[in-house]
């Protein structure tokens, strides 16, 4: 679905992504993490077309997203931070979204229903708290029914009602064979959900392959503790120390 091929990206003298070759199918829910400045967002950006690569291609469904912009339509994006027009209300924010897509008739609004969004619509974005705005960003990412979702830190800010809610909602996503992409710094969030792990460092890919892969090769059923194992093994480096491990 998602093919990366030796991709790289430098700004200045930071080598932000260095040969990234992978690729993401329908069906699996990508683990995306590593320290902070590991090439995690530029390679989301990237997948996105805000960022072009210096060197090597990515294709959508076998397409060169390069050639055809119009791939972005079939993914649903949660960024860590939403902006929106302050002075807008929450209905009229959906309205506008519904009338620039407004030849998409299949609409998935269990978010939008199940945060009460619609009980919030007359409320401006500009008096939301950051939770609330955490829940206009899911509602919008899956609005459209996109068959890939990229959530970046999806649950950060949310109460652990709101984040439940959300991983049921993903894990019903991935049965329905879309492919979903997350980054948190919380490898508890992702436990449950998680088909396969992508640990990005200085750019480059330190590991990749499935969850259930890494639970047998590390002995290890916590994906935090998986990590850990990893590191102890001199397989990965001391930066996983910022990972919040569980107990």
């Amino acid at each position: 679905m998602i093919s990366v091929q030796h991709v790289g990206k430098r700004f200045r003298k930071l080598q932000a992504l260095n040969d990234i070759d992978v690729s993401f199918e329908a069906g699996q829910v990508v683990s995306l993490i590593g320290p902070n400045g590991s090439g995690k967002t530029t390679l989301i950006k990237s997948i996105l077309g805000l960022v072009r690569p210096d060197t090597g291609t990515i294709l959508f469904n076998g397409r060169p997203i390069a050639t055809d912009v119009n791939y972005r339509r079939h993914i649903g994006y949660m960024p860590q931070i939403g902006r929106y027009p302050d002075n807008m209300t929450i209905g009229q924010l959906f309205r506008m979204i519904r009338d620039l897509r407004r030849e998409e008739t299949e609409l998935d609004e269990e978010l939008y229903f199940r945060y009460k969004l619609d009980t919030l619509s007359d409320k401006s974005m500009r008096s939301l708290s950051g939770g609330t705005r955490q829940k206009v960003s899911a509602a919008l990412a899956f609005l459209f029914n996109p068959p890939v979702l990229i959530l970046d830190e999806p649950t950060a800010g949310l109460d652990p009602v709101a984040s439940g809610v959300l991983q049921e909602k993903i894990i019903r996503e991935k049965n329905k064979g879309k492919l979903i992409v997350i980054t948190s710094h919380v490898l508890t969030d992702l436990e449950e959900v998680t088909t396969h792990v992508l640990y990005l460092q200085d750019g480059r890919v330190q590991l990749h392959e499935t969850w259930e892969a890494l639970r047998k090769r590390t002995g290890e059923h916590k994906l935090g503790r998986a990590i850990a194992r990893l590191m102890e093994e001199g397989t990965a480096k001391h930066e996983f120390l910022y990972l919040k491990i569980a107990n």
